[in-house]
């Protein structure tokens, strides 16, 4: 260190810092630990030779700093201290992981890679997203000690903030104040959570903790005089009993006063509570419980006590470690005093968390760490059930929630397994609504059915000509994207249902059959529809032939014109009919039956490859139904002993199957060409039709093929897709 700082006093700061580091670590480091230390205290000060803090001073004095206070405050050992000192280098990349990996080990680069992640995360300056980023700290750090060294990094800095600007120093309380502070309450460090919330005060609130400071000071005389003439009868009676003590007075922190003025309403001089009494005992564990009570005794028996102020956290202590005896007395003037008693270990307990309790175990190893370490896990993942707790801050969600950012910075909290249109439709309605992909850390392309991990920055990619479909229900967890979803496809579903009753209204006129309710509750009931609106929507989608709902609805015995408008009914049928069972070399029915006749069902169209069963009919044999058909639920619920098994067989023939498909896209006249060129050139498939019904802007076309199975249709659907002005290609169910 001589050769990197010519200052003589500068460098004798340095290494008072350092030594104050080593008498913190006291009984915490064996002489290898002693000696890992100083390497990584050499390792900074080179790191860190030519940095400045804002006051000037050599910027080592931070690190430092944090791992004193690792050491003293928390009771962190080696691992802790170490990373405490190259948490800086090792962000700024002074120092490689691998450097740390070979002088210290992997769990010290575990450490240093968590402080690294956390600090490149971005936060705004609010509640909320300081709520979801304590979340988020938690979920993205493995090892517990990562978030204590953030604490005691944050304590560093706002005692020492007095050199940098307003601005600076509001934001960062702001932080403090809802992230930091709470933490350190969950984990126990009462001490420096009332320190940090008297620093964010002190930035945030400055002429009111000016005020507050200034009134304690003022009134310290007439406090200490009262102090000392409740304590002195019972100083004299203790004293007169076997017990070892020690008595001490805690004034409240000055937010704590100043919240209770807000809460309560009043000036500082009737905040009467501004002290606490603490009779700390020197007690044998055995004896810790019954000697505190005694001296609870004691005092009750020389002041009334509040039975209502009663808190006995000895009995049954708080789920993160703390251990005390609380009960409120009226003093001398009638003044209500509140007294804590505890033992030497309860205290300790209850200053610095749960890092006490490791010590008085008398094991001093690292391994006794991790398991005071879990303990803490469990206090941040356990509900807190008491009502001194501050019930806001949710730590209890580290394997429910994940927690991205958008590329702005701002933090979204999603639950486990929402996908990139769970985070689209968060940003947004229509953004969902048009979401067809996005980025994954501004490098990685998804899909929408992308599931978010923690940390992740989301960019949503969207095209106007993508809708909501109802298989997006099926992978998206949050309600705001199902709600959303609904209501496109129900207002989807209005719209169809309004094109389906002008389709319909115009055949039937067609006909020469006047639309009525009557009519559309018959043909609503006949096709076992829910609702009308359905079956609307089913006319507009063509899933239902409209020359069935003409057979239904008139007995015309007009050979000729029955002829001419079911022409195009015979064409697709006669597809169907043609693969009447002749030979069985294409599909088995059931296991036990031979040589039966059967139909490929025209209401679905089956192709080799789709998941099909035999349905037996009354006088036309068996027919083969998809499982997705409109009318199998039907069947398979209502006449299920009419239901046979039907499987596909490797063809020894040249077999097609027929259907159809719809195509939607721009209305101009090169679409129908390439269309049919794609279709002429595969030797695979027939083309048996060709429908067109477009207007001005949009082309709808459905065309009638004949292919060998469902991966040759699905390949002419994607050849069919990629054409320009193609917006839709699908498969017609009937």
């Amino acid at each position: 260190m001589n050769s990197l700082y010519s200052d003589d006093r500068e460098k004798r700061r340095i290494i008072n810092r350092y030594k104050k580091l080593l008498i913190a670590s006291e009984g915490k480091l064996n002489d290898k630990a002693k000696e890992e230390v100083r390497k990584a205290f050499e390792i900074a000060v080179r790191a860190h030779k030519d940095r400045r803090r804002e006051s000037g001073d050599p910027f080592i004095f931070h690190p430092l700093s944090v791992a004193t206070i690792v050491a003293s405050e928390i009771g962190l050992g080696r691992r802790s201290i170490i990373a405490s000192l190259l948490h800086e280098a090792y962000r700024s990349g002074e120092v490689s992981k691998e450097q740390v990996l070979e002088l210290f080990g992997e769990p010290v680069a575990n450490v240093l890679e968590g402080l690294k992640k956390i600090a490149q995360l971005g936060n705004n300056d609010n509640k909320v997203q300081a709520d979801n980023f304590r979340n988020l700290l938690l979920s993205i750090s493995g090892d517990v000690r990562v978030i204590l060294i953030k604490i005691a990094d944050r304590l560093d800095l706002m005692r020492s903030m007095n050199y940098i600007t307003q601005e600076k120093q509001t934001r960062k309380s702001l932080e403090t104040f809802y992230l930091y502070a709470p933490l350190a309450h969950r984990l126990g460090l009462y001490n420096i959570k009332s320190e940090l919330e008297d620093l964010s005060m002190k930035y945030t609130e400055t002429e009111q903790y000016k005020f507050i400071i200034k009134k304690l000071k003022a009134s310290k005389a007439e406090r200490d005089s009262f102090i000392n003439n409740f304590i002195a009868p019972i100083e004299e009676k203790l004293n007169s009993t076997n017990l070892k003590f020690e008595i001490k007075s805690r004034t409240k922190s000055v937010y704590s006063i100043w919240k209770k003025m807000q809460n309560q309403n009043v000036p500082f001089e009737q905040v009467y509570d501004l002290f606490a009494i603490r009779i700390i005992l020197h007690s044998e564990p055995a004896n810790e419980k019954a000697e505190c009570w005694n001296v609870y005794s004691v005092i009750t028996d020389k002041y009334q006590p509040n039975p209502k102020r009663l808190r006995d956290w000895i009995s049954v202590p708080k789920t993160n470690g703390y251990e005390s005896l609380h009960t409120t007395v009226v003093g001398p003037d009638g003044k209500w005093v509140e007294v804590q008693i505890r033992t030497n270990r309860m205290d300790e307990v209850a200053e610095r968390g749960f890092a006490a309790h490791w010590k008085y175990k008398g094991i001093k190893e690292e391994a006794t760490l991790d398991n005071w370490l879990l303990k803490i896990r469990d206090v941040l993942e356990t509900p807190e059930q008491s009502d001194d707790i501050i019930d806001s801050f949710k730590l209890n969600l580290y394997n429910k929630e994940i927690f991205v950012f958008t590329p702005t910075g701002d933090l979204k909290k999603f639950p486990k397994g929402s996908t990139l249109l769970d985070f689209a439709y968060d940003i947004h309605s229509v953004v969902g609504d048009n979401c067809v992909g996005g980025k994954i850390n501004n490098t990685k392309n998804v899909t929408i059915k992308h599931e978010l991990e923690n940390g992740d920055v989301i960019q949503v990619t969207t095209n106007k000509k993508q809708h909501p479909t109802i298989d997006w229900l099926n992978f998206v967890k949050t309600s705001k994207a199902k709600s959303r979803i609904k209501q496109y496809l129900k207002e989807e579903k209005v719209q169809d249902a309004k094109n389906g009753k002008e389709i319909l209204t115009r055949r039937l006129k067609n006909w020469k059959i006047t639309f009525s309710d009557n009519v559309l509750f018959e043909l609503t009931k006949h096709y076992k529809f829910k609702s009308s609106l359905d079956f609307l929507s089913a006319i507009a989608k063509d899933e239902i032939p409209l020359l069935t709902i003409k057979t239904l609805l008139t007995k015309a015995d007009d050979e000729k014109t029955a002829a001419a408008e079911s022409n195009e009914e015979e064409k697709t049928t006669s597809l169907h009919e043609s693969l009447t069972a002749s030979s069985t070399d294409y599909l088995q029915i059931d296991n036990n039956l031979a040589n039966i006749d059967y139909k490929l069902s025209i209401c679905c169209s089956p192709v080799m490859g789709d998941n099909i069963f035999g349905f037996v009919t009354i006088g036309e044999g068996i027919k083969i139904h998809r499982y997705d058909c409109p009318n199998a639920k039907n069947m398979l619920e209502n006449y299920p002993y009419r239901v046979v098994k039907a499987i596909w067989k490797t063809s020894s023939t040249n077999t097609s199957f027929a259907t159809t498909i719809k195509i939607i896209g721009d209305n101009n006249a090169g679409i129908m060409n390439h269309v049919t060129d794609i279709i002429s050139k595969d030797s695979k498939v027939k083309l048996k039709a060709f429908f067109i019904d477009s207007d001005q802007t949009e082309f709808v076309g459905r065309v009638q093929i004949q292919v060998a199975n469902t991966k040759h249709l699905d390949f002419i659907i994607r050849k069919i897709a990629g054409i320009k002005g193609v917006d839709k290609v699908s498969r017609v169910v009937s």
